[in-house]
């Protein structure tokens, strides 16, 4: 496993480097070999954060903690990405690589009849009224849903708002 490693108001010392590398390539049985990660390394105040993202079978995992040991900080995120990586090795086992084509739910086939252990996905249809940016936040909280799609009445346009981890929020606007 390749680490591209970055710092942000942290000085990263040669022990953390070592203990960073020596965590991650316990990982390197459960992932491709010319897997690369980007390791992120915060200092704020008395909290260290790490952020690890790297791509695993044409998607993105990513792990972040908080701690007020980097050390701490670096066992948390890599048992985080471990169960992260193992969930996804059994789903890929079970049922191959997860594509549409493997979804009964959306191609009109019922799971009863492909066998129980198919992955579920369920489909919800709303209305989609035109409203702003404040409206489809209230609507979301009122939801309790983590985001909303909505009908943008300024740009005319589907756009998303969601939930950030740091509790604000953030609006997905689709480039045309």
């Amino acid at each position: 496993m390749d680490f591209i490693i970055r710092t942000k108001n942290y000085q990263a010392t040669e022990k953390t480097k070592q203990y960073l590398e020596k965590r991650m390539n316990k990982l390197d049985k459960l992932l491709d070999k010319d897997t690369e990660a980007t390791v992120t390394l915060f200092g704020e105040k008395n909290i260290y954060r790490i952020e690890i993202t790297m791509p695993v079978n044409g998607y993105i995992l990513r792990g972040e903690e908080n701690n007020e040991d980097m050390l701490t900080a670096i066992d948390r995120v890599s048992e985080k990405l471990e169960k992260q990586l193992v969930r996804s090795k059994e789903r890929f086992s079970k049922k191959g690589r997860l594509s549409v084509t493997k979804l009964p739910s959306l191609m009109g086939v019922s799971p009863a009849e492909e066998g129980s252990d198919d992955l579920m996905v369920r489909t919800k249809h709303y209305p989609m009224a035109p409203m702003n940016l404040d409206e489809a936040i209230t609507q979301m909280d009122m939801v309790g849903h983590s985001f909303f799609v909505f009908n943008n009445v300024e740009s005319g346009q589907v756009n998303v708002v969601y939930l950030r981890n740091d509790g604000h929020y953030g609006l997905l606007e689709p480039e045309m």
